[in-house]
C-alpha cells in the first residue's frame, strides 16, 4: 500500500513540476510575443509619421524652389498600395536620401520654417526607427533561441509558435542568399 502511494505521490510531484515548467516557459513565450507586437505598433506608427512628413514636404519644396519635375514619385505611388513596414520603410528610404539630395542642393529651403520643421521631425523619427529596429531584431533573437532550444521548443511546437524574421526581412534559415538588399 504504501508503495503504491508513494507511486502515485512521486506521479503527482513529476506532473505538478512539469506543469509549472510548461506555464514559466509559455509565460516567457508570451512576454516576447507582447513585446514584438509592441515594438512593431511603434515602428508602424514612426513608418507612417515619416511617409506623412515626406508627403507634406512635397508642397513647400515646390514652393520655395523652381524644381519642376515630380518631387518623390514613390511616395504618391505608395499611398495605393499595401506594403509591409519593411517595404514601406524601404521606399521611404529612397525618398529620404532623395529629400536629403534636394536640402543639398537648395540651401534656401533652410529658411522656410516649415522645411526646418519637417527635417528635424523627420530625423527624430530616423533615430526613434533605428532604436526601435535594434530592439524588435533583439526581442526577435531572444524568442527565436525559446524557438529552437529544446526543451522549449517543444511548447513553442504544442502552442504552433514559428520562428520570426527580423526587420530587415532576412530570413536566416532559408537557402535565399538574395533577400538581403542594401
Amino acid at each position: 500500500m504504501n508503495a503504491v502511494l508513494f507511486i502515485i505521490l512521486l506521479i503527482i510531484i513529476i506532473v505538478g513540476l512539469i506543469s509549472i515548467y510548461y506555464v514559466s516557459i509559455y509565460n516567457r513565450y508570451q512576454d516576447y510575443i507582447i513585446r514584438i507586437n509592441e515594438v512593431e505598433s511603434y515602428i508602424d506608427s514612426a513608418i507612417r509619421d515619416k511617409f506623412d512628413y515626406l508627403s507634406k514636404s512635397i508642397n513647400i519644396i515646390k514652393g520655395n524652389t523652381n524644381i519642376e519635375e515630380e518631387i518623390f514619385p514613390e511616395i504618391v505611388k505608395l499611398r495605393s498600395r499595401k506594403l509591409s513596414s519593411f517595404e514601406l520603410n524601404r521606399k521611404l528610404i529612397d525618398s529620404m536620401n532623395e529629400f536629403d539630395k534636394i536640402k543639398e542642393e537648395h540651401k534656401d529651403l533652410q529658411k522656410s520654417e516649415s522645411f526646418i520643421e519637417i527635417d528635424k521631425n523627420l530625423k527624430e523619427i530616423e533615430e526613434n526607427l533605428d532604436s526601435y529596429e535594434e530592439y524588435y531584431n533583439s526581442i526577435i533573437t531572444e524568442y527565436n533561441k525559446l524557438i529552437r532550444s529544446f526543451p522549449s521548443n517543444i511548447i513553442g511546437i504544442i502552442n504552433r509558435y514559428k520562428e520570426k524574421t527580423f526587420f530587415d526581412g532576412k530570413n536566416m534559415n532559408d537557402d535565399d542568399i538574395n533577400d538581403f538588399k542594401l
